[in-house]
């Protein structure tokens, strides 16, 4: 009976969520996603592309490395993005600092898509134990909103380059803070990564070895399988479908595939936490079980809770309390280990 009304909460959430959005129309986009890309017509010719920079080992590495132009103000951050778009709000970083009087260890929170608001339960909560928390602000969300939207449509949307170009800008942001951090003598660094927020996460750990520690809340590893499936992108789906075939789209976004970065998540300096729904019908559970045997297979040992909730019923207690102790035991366990070696 209690899950059966949990689910019809999520429904009811998920309803809400889509209040306010509209269709977009499917584009390829690909000078945007790939650079020095010319201007294609065909999605064999973007799915070659994207082949090559699933390949290429760089291809989130920030061609444009320079650790100037910070501000830092009031506990805020502000930073110029070093990928330019059309919208000039979005091309400027704002991270929220809440300190911890520690430089142990600084964790950068990547957040949820349509994140309104930051959350600051979860700074106040590791920053009183030891934990400096920097909570960044992905492309097109909060401060860098695009004017006059309601959604953050633009970092997930039927455009495949813009999708891929958006996600590529949230990686080099988060890599860009995370040189900072270290320049400013944070010893170790952690990720975590909600929902969206996860497939950034877990790509910035896959191309940063100066993260220690990810923590994966509703993660899968195909964003194209999530996409195509989940109760939260139907529009998208809607307009990606006549357009495209799923085949194709899992390799037209296989750079956004954590799946395809398992070997490196699987690094010996890395440790993994993953939080799952059972109930999830945003990030469905098989996903997550597919890209769960994909780290192990690649040598992986991730620390995995499941919780018998959704995937926007996470947030309630007792899971969302569940969720936290389980990840402050994961972070004072790697910390205790970092100071044995």
């Amino acid at each position: 009976m209690y899950h059966r009304w949990l689910d019809h909460w999520d429904e009811r959430r998920a309803r809400r969520g889509e209040e306010g959005k509209k269709p977009t129309g499917f584009a390829l986009d690909a000078e945007r996603a790939f650079p020095g890309a010319k201007k294609i017509t065909s999605i064999e010719e973007f799915c070659a592309l994207a082949d090559q920079a699933v390949a290429n080992p760089a291809f989130f590495d920030d061609p444009n490395v320079s650790d100037q132009g910070f501000e830092r103000l009031d506990g805020w951050l502000k930073f110029s993005s070093d990928i330019s778009t059309d919208v000039e709000q979005n091309n400027v970083v704002s991270a929220k600092i809440t300190e911890s009087g520690s430089f142990d260890q600084a964790m950068v929170i990547f957040h949820h898509w349509n994140a309104s608001a930051r959350n600051r339960q979860i700074a106040h909560f590791f920053s009183r134990r030891g934990i400096t928390v920097v909570e960044i602000a992905m492309p097109y969300h909060l401060e860098r909103s695009r004017p006059s939207s309601v959604h953050a449509d633009y970092m997930l949307s039927p455009n495949l380059g813009r999708t891929i170009q958006s996600v590529r800008q949230a990686v080099l942001d988060g890599r860009k803070l995370i040189r900072w951090l270290k320049i400013e003598g944070y010893r170790e660094i952690s990720v975590l990564g909600m929902s969206l927020g996860s497939w950034v996460a877990g790509v910035v750990a896959a191309h940063d070895s100066a993260v220690s520690k990810a923590s994966l809340f509703l993660t899968a590893g195909s964003l194209a399988d999530m996409v195509w499936t989940g109760r939260a992108t139907r529009l998208i789906r809607d307009s990606l479908e006549p357009e495209i075939e799923l085949t194709d789209l899992r390799r037209a976004w296989g750079p956004l595939n954590l799946e395809n970065y398992a070997h490196s998540l699987a690094r010996p300096d890395l440790d993994l936490h993953v939080v799952l729904a059972k109930r999830d019908k945003v990030v469905l559970p098989e996903l997550s079980e597919r890209f769960m045997q994909a780290l192990k297979d690649a040598g992986a040992r991730p620390n995995i809770l499941k919780l018998n909730c959704g995937h926007y019923s996470l947030a309630m207690p007792p899971y969302i309390l569940l969720a936290g102790l389980s990840l402050k035991r994961f972070l004072s366990r790697a910390d205790k280990s970092a100071q044995r070696a």
